[in-house]
């Protein structure tokens, strides 16, 4: 029987609004999951025991009142929870406690989640200093960044989902990093409210999850499409865009065999395979999108700099002070260039391709914590507003997670969501599912 720390979200809200189990039961077994391993993988900025199993106890003594009844959430500490902490891991804010919920957890919250307490971060979910978490498979490894205690407290069972932001690739990297899935939205379908944003012409708020069900029982609660499949989807015909991108070389030989594994387990299920190629007007993409993350960047913590400008990171500080030299004309034009392409890449996926089969990562995670991973598989999707999805696909030689990365058209969430659930199930009978941390308490 499968403990109930590790049930999925999906599963666990099917028992529970049938009665079977109890809001209570789960939280108290996902904190007991806590308290084993949270000394080894650090994943929590903040818990909020006491107050989570008030949460579950108020909710078992009514009736089920939305999708997310009793699903466990952790959030990002750069996302406002009532009366918790939000320090975005900067020293100027230790002790700051914000009174409102971010309209993500809000929403969450009055869908019957229990938020169980903040995940450690990068600072300011940008380019300061890491996080303490490590990564879910092997500690003395990095669980990527941004995100990287909400990718590491669903990995170990410490949670059910969990929110995280991307500018870059803060949530798809870190989610190949620790063997979960996740999913990053289309820009702006997921209100930024009450969320620490770096760059808002491409700070989009997303989850991670056990599995592409539990993602799709998210991205339903909140509303991404006016529509949605309504039968399951199918392999057969499917248009898949393979592209390795222009970094392949920098990928280590287990990642490159994740993706190319993969992509004939997938042509073998049915599938038409595609070698990608983009327009070369996309090769100048990389560079718009730093003007936009120093230039809008420079604006977001134009406020924390004069402030308290001696406690931030010189990284953080580098960026408010425009030390990149970005004028307003240069930001304009790049972000006039990145609504071309964003256009162009939609027209791409509607003639040639239904979805993009790419790397998450650079392979598996790098040794240590400072070294977070390079965001240069997931950025330029970023800047194109697409929907991306990482699923994890096994180990690799180091013995830790590898995957792959599924790249829709905007507004495509709730028909990625569907092929990324066959796609799931075809590679999960062609190469076994996918192995858990083996973490000791």
């Amino acid at each position: 029987m499968t403990p109930l720390h590790d049930l999925t979200a999906s599963d666990a809200a099917t028992r529970l609004q049938s009665g079977a189990l109890s809001c209570e039961a789960i939280t108290r077994a996902t904190l007991t999951r806590i308290d084993a391993l949270e000394p080894q993988v650090r994943a929590y900025a903040h818990l909020a025991a006491d107050e989570a199993l008030q949460q579950a106890r108020t909710l078992d003594q009514a009736p089920a009142q939305g999708a997310l009844h009793g699903v466990t959430i952790a959030v990002k500490d750069v996302i406002d929870v009532a009366g918790m902490p939000t320090t975005f891991n900067t020293p100027a804010y230790a002790g700051h406690r914000p009174g409102r919920d971010a309209a993500c957890v809000a929403t969450a919250r009055a869908l019957g989640a229990v938020i169980l307490g903040k995940t450690d971060t990068v600072e300011f979910g940008a380019n300061g200093r890491s996080a303490a978490t490590g990564n879910a498979y092997a500690p003395a490894h990095t669980p990527g960044g941004s995100s990287s205690g909400s990718a590491a407290a669903v990995a170990s069972g410490m949670a059910q989902i969990a929110f995280g932001t991307q500018t870059g690739g803060s949530i798809i990297r870190p989610a190949a990093y620790n063997g979960v899935h996740a999913f990053k939205p289309t820009h702006g379908l997921v209100c930024a409210e009450g969320a620490k944003v770096y760059a808002p012409s491409l700070d989009t708020i997303g989850w991670f999850a056990r599995g592409v069900a539990d993602l799709a029982l998210m991205a339903r609660a909140f509303q991404l499409a006016d529509a949605w499949p309504q039968a399951p989807a199918t392999l057969a015909g499917l248009r898949i865009g393979v592209y390795k991108g222009p970094h392949w070389d920098r990928v280590d030989a287990s990642g490159q065999q994740a993706l190319l594994r993969s992509a004939h387990a997938l042509a073998d299920a049915g599938a038409t395979l595609v070698d990608l190629s983009l327009p070369a007007s996309f090769d100048t993409l990389p560079q718009a999108q730093q003007v936009i993350i120093r230039a809008e960047g420079r604006r977001t913590f134009l406020s924390e700099l004069l402030a308290h400008p001696d406690q931030l990171n010189p990284n953080i500080r580098a960026t408010a002070e425009n030390a990149a030299g970005y004028r307003v004309p240069d930001l304009l034009r790049a972000q006039d260039q990145a609504g071309a392409a964003r256009r162009d890449f939609d027209a791409l996926l509607t003639q040639r391709v239904d979805l993009v089969l790419t790397p998450p990562s650079f392979g598996q995670a790098p040794a240590g914590l400072e070294d977070t991973g390079s965001p240069l598989c997931n950025s330029l999707w970023t800047l194109l507003h697409a929907p991306c999805l990482a699923v994890p696909t096994g180990l690799g030689d180091i013995g830790l997670p590898v995957g792959i990365q599924l790249v829709g058209p905007r507004g495509g969430d709730a028909q990625l969501l569907a092929w990324a659930e066959a796609i799931d199930a075809a590679l999960t009978a062609a190469q076994g599912p996918m192995p858990k941390p083996a973490l000791k308490s």
